[in-house]
């Protein structure tokens, strides 16, 4: 059990790292004393976020506990994004979780706008839906299930609660936090025709799958508005164990006339305080194989760094 001197420790370090100017001592302090002391002894609380948005949080995990500590998730994505999608835009969040980057979008596209966030995992769900409320964002439709290329039913694992992002179908042999079966089908099958001619951007993020979703995508990229940009987190050596391969996926998209380009991300809480304080990094253009865990951004606009 924690002591309260170390609790009025970490909230002083807290505020240092989350507010003070600079990033002096930032990197340290939140790596070997703030990140692991809050994972170990979790806080629950209703924090406001860098873009003004609030999130209930348990800090066991991974993504929350960095809302809590940061303000933010993926830095260089909430950049990217915020330089992406206007009033009146759609956004497609598959693979929501709570729904850090629907929230975000949902500020974004305003009133007019779209945001359809698909969550398979019915826990999360529910507090994507949570999240959505506390924030009112009225223009999300949250939908529980999973997205394949085919109609199938896919077990989930997840391994553990301290990174609830990590919720996946790719075989695990370990012992399971949780496990559920779900109902998958195609991605274009869950939107209305509306909502896929309107996406500005499509996010997907399903940890190992994204080959199954993509091949699912496939018959309607060529419906999709012409400024349309889609980003994957692309896994190989998950994609590998599940019978896909970042090859084909990225000759899909090629194939239907988009750009390859990669988004800097690092997960590590020494690398947030920089990155928070530098400029954000613009994605740049990937012209060699996939062979580590990536974010990409498949865009029509043929640069070197996508403007």
């Amino acid at each position: 059990m924690s002591n309260p001197i170390s609790e009025a420790l970490v909230t002083l370090g807290r505020r240092y790292v989350r507010d003070a100017p600079g990033s002096l001592g930032k990197a340290p302090l939140a790596k070997h004393y703030l990140n692991p002391h809050l994972r170990e002894h979790p806080r629950r609380r209703v924090v406001e976020t860098r873009f003004g948005a609030r999130f209930a949080v348990d800090t066991q995990d991974l993504i929350q506990r960095y809302l809590y500590l940061f303000g933010v998730w993926e830095p260089n994505m909430t950049n990217w994004l915020q330089s992406r999608l206007k009033p009146g835009d759609g956004f497609i969040d598959v693979g929501a979780n709570i729904g850090v980057f629907s929230v975000l979008a949902s500020q974004l596209v305003g009133d007019e706008g779209q945001v359809v966030s698909i969550e398979a995992s019915p826990v999360f769900h529910q507090r994507l839906r949570q999240q959505a409320r506390l924030n009112e964002c009225h223009n999300i439709r949250a939908i529980n299930a999973a997205v394949s290329d085919s109609h199938k039913t896919l077990t989930f694992v997840l391994a553990s609660s301290r990174n609830m992002g990590a919720n996946s179908i790719v075989p695990y042999d370990g012992p399971a936090e949780s496990t559920f079966q779900i109902e998958a089908c195609p991605l274009p099958e869950l939107l209305d025709p509306s909502e896929i001619a309107n996406a500005r951007v499509i996010k997907i993020d399903v940890e190992g799958a994204e080959g199954s979703v993509v091949r699912g995508l496939a018959p309607v990229l060529d419906k999709l508005r012409p400024d349309v940009e889609i980003t994957v987190e692309v896994t190989p050596d998950r994609m590998a164990q599940l019978g896909d391969s970042a090859e084909e996926l990225m000759k899909t998209m090629a194939d239907a006339g988009f750009y390859a380009y990669r988004l800097a991300n690092d997960y590590a809480p020494e690398s947030y305080p920089p990155a928070l304080s530098g400029e954000p990094l613009a994605p740049v253009r990937l012209r060699e194989p996939v062979t580590v865990e990536s974010d990409l951004i498949f865009s029509r606009v043929d640069a070197e760094t996508l403007p």
